[in-house]
């Protein structure tokens, strides 16, 4: 009885709006004073799915369609050269809650469509005639555990398993695959809290994005070690580095093909109030430190980290703001789209649990002006939250299918969808 009153309790906080989310949005945000309280602020928005005959809605001048649908939670996606479409049907595994806090933040999550159990398996999806649906699905892995990010690099595929990176030897054309071999151990210890791991090759190195193990380090930083941090794996020795760190969550890896230069998003601690903390996009360059757990937005002391234990030394500041609370998790930059849009990078965002009104749960373009990011977020594809609040999806992964258009992997709608002229 007593969790069903915290919950209760939990789910009725925050009748008040915040300001405009505009404000928490482009490359000089505004930040607000930190608001702490009690109980933290909890706006769910349920799972329903699709009802048949409905679709996200996509912006003027775009559409879209259903590239696949019937799969088990897709979280992410890899295109291959030939056009195949890989999926990560995924979660997080499941394990008995550590504490109060982690059972009423997994009732909270269930509603969210969190907690499914995890399928565990890497799809790949054909459309042979061309037509924008996939017409075949085969199972190319599984027996996998909470796989996401995937990478094809010297004739495997690489795979980001939450406790490990793998591959497989792998040839374009292929359907199936083999047994898959360690590479390299990956944080997985502790409440495994943020548990993706995206996955980027370049340059003949893997970069892997690994969360924190806690919302702002209250877990002690002994279960952070080499997490809030892109890592930099040799895929020839196993041999693991931190790339760059004190990022919260990043997920989403790319690199700008104009600069070559590697981009993540990022998503910021929470309950500091509807507007703090605005989650981000920004480079990554090898030494780049962040602040996390101490400062958030290169100098805002988080009230609630003792900074005595700070690093002497400056934190860099996060390159363009994407909003408060907006989960990104898809990154994409816009190298052979053709939806009209120039220069930029699209991002999924999963969509806000704790913030009033609701941000998020929307796919976005931001512009790229000189290397930089500019101007404020243009939604592509929105059309998830219902006329009552209710998420119809929720867009995770972003990738550029052969044929230059948007695909979106929807974890709730289990869908991929494609966006295209």
């Amino acid at each position: 009885m007593r969790y069903i009153i915290i919950l209760a309790l939990l789910t009725s906080c925050g009748g008040r709006d915040a300001a405009p989310l505009a404000t928490t949005q482009g490359p000089e945000p505004t930040l607000p004073a930190p608001a702490q309280s009690l109980l933290p602020t909890v706006n769910i928005a349920p799972a329903r799915g699709w009802p048949a005959g409905t679709a996200p809605v996509p912006a003027a001048g775009l559409r879209v369609g259903a590239f696949y649908t019937g799969l088990d939670h897709p979280r992410w996606m890899h295109v291959l050269p030939n056009g195949d479409v890989l999926v990560a049907e995924s979660n997080k595994q499941k394990s008995p809650p550590k504490s109060l806090r982690g059972f009423v933040e997994g009732l909270v999550m269930g509603r969210a469509g969190a907690e499914v159990p995890s399928a565990d398996r890497i799809s790949l999806l054909r459309d042979a005639d061309g037509d924008g649906v996939a017409e075949r699905r085969t199972v190319l892995l599984d027996d996998l555990t909470s796989p996401f990010g995937m990478a094809l690099m010297g004739g495997s595929l690489y795979v980001a398993n939450t406790d490990a990176l793998v591959r497989v030897p792998f040839r374009v054309g292929d359907t199936t695959a083999g047994a898959p071999v360690h590479v390299a151990d990956l944080p997985a210890a502790g409440t495994n809290r943020h548990w993706t791991k995206g996955l980027l090759a370049r340059d003949g190195k893997l970069y892997v994005s690994v969360g924190a193990d806690s919302d702002h380090g209250e877990n002690g930083q002994e279960a952070e070690v080499r997490r809030a941090a892109v890592l930099e794996i040799d895929p020839a020795t196993g041999r693991v580095r931190e790339f760059a760190t004190g990022l919260r969550n990043p997920v989403g890896l790319d690199v700008d093909p104009a600069t070559g230069t590697i981009w993540t998003v990022v998503n910021e601690r929470d309950e500091l109030g509807d507007n703090l903390v605005p989650d981000y996009l920004t480079r990554v360059r090898d030494g780049d430190w962040y602040g996390r757990p101490y400062v958030y937005w290169k100098d805002a002391a988080d009230p609630r980290v003792d900074q005595a234990g700070r690093p002497d030394r400056e934190a860099v500041r996060p390159d363009y703001a994407l909003g408060a609370h907006v989960a990104p998790l898809g990154l994409i930059f816009a190298q052979g789209v053709r939806l009209g849009r120039g220069s930029g990078a699209y991002i999924g965002l999963h969509g806000s649990w704790n913030r009033v009104p609701a941000s998020g749960y929307e796919v976005v373009f931001v512009r790229f002006d000189g290397g930089l990011p500019v101007g404020r977020p243009e939604t592509v594809l929105g059309g998830f939250l219902d006329a009552d609040g209710n998420a119809l999806g929720r867009p995770v992964g972003v990738e550029i299918a052969r044929d230059g258009a948007l695909l979106v992997a929807d974890d709730v709608g289990n869908t991929i969808w494609r966006v295209s002229r």
